[in-house]
């Protein structure tokens, strides 16, 4: 029997020191957007936010799966079973 686990997820974004990284220039002012129960909401938010700064290189926008981080034991990417 699977167990059904919440895989909840994380969008923030902010200003970053180089856009082909991740590195935040001031945690300060981090936008946190929201915690969404699944991928696909989470995507579907992150999709708007990076679109409305899509002309500011340095503002990156990203989700974050935090039921990997909370659990990272858990083996998340396993095929389900019946």
């Amino acid at each position: 029997m699977s167990e059904e686990r919440s895989r909840m997820h994380l969008v923030m974004g902010g200003r970053v020191k180089d856009p082909r990284g991740l590195e935040f220039e001031n945690l300060d002012k981090i936008d946190l957007v929201g915690v969404y129960p699944n991928y696909e909401e989470a995507e579907e938010v992150w999709r708007s936010k990076a679109q409305q700064t899509v002309d500011d290189a340095e503002m990156k926008y990203v989700v974050v799966h935090l039921h990997k981080l909370l659990e990272p034991d858990f083996p998340w990417d396993a095929p389900k079973e019946d």
